[in-house]
Formats: C-alpha cells, sequence, structure tokens
C-alpha cells in the first residue's frame, strides 16, 4: 500500500495535482466511454443534507470547477434568528477533503458554544487553492475562483453568512488561507504546517514528489507551471510574496519539529514570518515540538482561536 502522508504538505508536496487524472467510464454493455457532464451554466445547489442538528453539507455544481463538489457546514446554535453569522472558513490539507475537520478534529465541540458559523469546503486533493495554470490557457478547476468568487457569495445570500469572516487551515489549507487573506476578504488568518514560502530552498522539489506519491498520473506544472518559468505565476500563489498584501489581518502561524515533513512546513513558516516582520506586520507565531498530523493540528487551531473570534467579533464559550 503506497504510504500516505495526511495533509500533505503537499499545497507545497502535492499542491501540485489536484489528482484529476482522467479515468474513461464506459457504458454498460459497450466500449464506448460515457459522453461528459455538459458544463454547468451558473452555480447551484444540487442538494442539501442534514446530518444531525449542527452539520449541513451541501453538493454544489460549479462553473469553476465544471464539476459538482461538496462544502460542509456546523451551524451556530439558533442559526435561523439571524442573517449575518460571523463565519470561519477551515481549509483542509492535501489528500483530504471536507469531512476531514469533522473527522479528526474535536472541532464540533470547540465551536458548540460559539456563535459562528464554520465553513468547511472541499478543495481538492491537491488543489492548492488555485486557480490553475494549465499551459497558460487556465480553465478548470478554478478553486480560488469557486471558493471566493462562487461559494462566498452562496453563503451570505442563503446560509446566513455575514460579512465578518476568518480562514484558518493545516498544511495545504494553510498556505490556502493566507492566498485567500491576501485577497482581503478576511479579517484574520490562521496557518497551521503551511507551505507559506513555495519558493523556499527545497519546496518546488517537494511539489514534484508529492505529486508523483499523492496524485498519481497528474502533471505538476499543471497547477502553477514550471518554477523557473512561470516563476511570476508561482510568487503570484506564494504567501511570502503577497504578504504586504496582509496588511489589517490578524495572523496566526504555527509549524513544529517532528518529520521530514514537517521539518519543511517550519522554515516555510519562519521564512513567511520573517517577511511580515521586515514588513512591520504583525503576526503570532509558534514554533513547537510536533509532526505533521491532525494531533497537532487540533491543538494549534484552540491556540489560534481566541485570535480568530475576536476578529469577526464572535466569543468563545
Amino acid at each position: 500500500m503506497r504510504p500516505r502522508l495526511r495533509g500533505c504538505l503537499v499545497g507545497v508536496a502535492v499542491a501540485a495535482g489536484l489528482c484529476l487524472t482522467a479515468v474513461a467510464v464506459l457504458r454498460p454493455g459497450t466500449n464506448d466511454p460515457a459522453p461528459p457532464e455538459p458544463a454547468p451554466t451558473r452555480t447551484e445547489i444540487v442538494s442539501e443534507r442534514r446530518l444531525d442538528e449542527r452539520r449541513l453539507e451541501l453538493t454544489i455544481r460549479s462553473r469553476a470547477l465544471d464539476a459538482t463538489t461538496k462544502v460542509r457546514l456546523l451551524l451556530p446554535r439558533g442559526w435561523e434568528s439571524r442573517t449575518d453569522w460571523p463565519v470561519l472558513w477551515l481549509l483542509h490539507g492535501g489528500l483530504d477533503d471536507h469531512t476531514s475537520w469533522t473527522a479528526r478534529t474535536d472541532v464540533e465541540a470547540l465551536t458548540r458554544g460559539t456563535g459562528v458559523l464554520v465553513v468547511m469546503p472541499d478543495g481538492g486533493r491537491c488543489g492548492s487553492y488555485s486557480d490553475w495554470w494549465n499551459g497558460g490557457e487556465g480553465g478548470p478547476p478554478r478553486w480560488e475562483s469557486y471558493h471566493l468568487k462562487e461559494l462566498l457569495p452562496l453563503l451570505e445570500a442563503r446560509y446566513r453568512a455575514g460579512p465578518r469572516q476568518a480562514v484558518a487551515g493545516y498544511s495545504m489549507g494553510g498556505q490556502g488561507a493566507m492566498l485567500y487573506a491576501a485577497k482581503g476578504r478576511f479579517e484574520a488568518a490562521a496557518s497551521f504546517s503551511g507551505a507559506l514560502h513555495i519558493l523556499g530552498p527545497g519546496v518546488p522539489q517537494a511539489v514534484m514528489a508529492g505529486t508523483a506519491i499523492g496524485c498519481f498520473g497528474t502533471d505538476w506544472k499543471r497547477i502553477w507551471g514550471d518554477p523557473e518559468e512561470q516563476r511570476e505565476v508561482w510568487r503570484a500563489h506564494n504567501p511570502y510574496d503577497l504578504a504586504g498584501e496582509l496588511k489589517g489581518v490578524r495572523l496566526y502561524v504555527s509549524a513544529g519539529e517532528g518529520d521530514l515533513v514537517e521539518d519543511l512546513a517550519n522554515r516555510a513558516a519562519r521564512a513567511f514570518a520573517g517577511r511580515l516582520e521586515e514588513l512591520g506586520l504583525p503576526v503570532r507565531t509558534h514554533f513547537h515540538q510536533g509532526g505533521h498530523n491532525h494531533t497537532s493540528w487540533q491543538r494549534e487551531l484552540h491556540r489560534a482561536y481566541p485570535l480568530l473570534m475576536s476578529a469577526i467579533g464572535a466569543r468563545p464559550a
């Protein structure tokens, strides 16, 4: 069995591919592939499924992805009583999905007494929270466009999300949290073991290796191109290079030491924090002993939680 790097710093390592390797689906009784589904003409809700009192799972047909995708919500107590709940986005790491936060951490218990709407979208196995370069042609998958231009307005229009929002993520999702915060839509951002300097020593090589392991068959250059030939594309998706856009955002950055993947994340996080310091931008950091795993990320979410909630006007119980 192929070893699996949980959460894969592969926003680095697995950043390189969404694992959208083409697989032909055959029509029953024939050797002909089934025709592809027509591209969606608009973003729409395909289904809503209430899993329990708080968990609501949505299936969404996205134009930006040219596919259906899922998002899990944790509803605050009394959700129907107001239309402007503070929002916390939680982004997963490489090889994980929209269920990982609730399946592998105590986020349900942590947020139960807080008046906050928790949003956990799918970001692709190796999506890197980016609109893919695709050889300069663009096109799907466009994860950033889906999350910020389709899902976010949909949540505000139909699911009682207010304008005050924070974002946090682990590994690939930590990189995504800082990328999205640099767009100006979030008041606070937290990265746990995130790839915050994708042009740092050893990181581009980790992209190639992680793609080969985690998203077999996907060309790693589809996301941002070659790190030398398309260097400006890489810089446009590098939190280190976008640090100046985070002025006014409350920031939390953490990474551990304990395994090869986490050590790489640690170096990237320290470089990013150093860049913020050079720019005179405040950041709360926690560099610790711990591996690249959900035990560390749950602990770091607890540490960052008061800062995130304070920034959006929600109060932890």
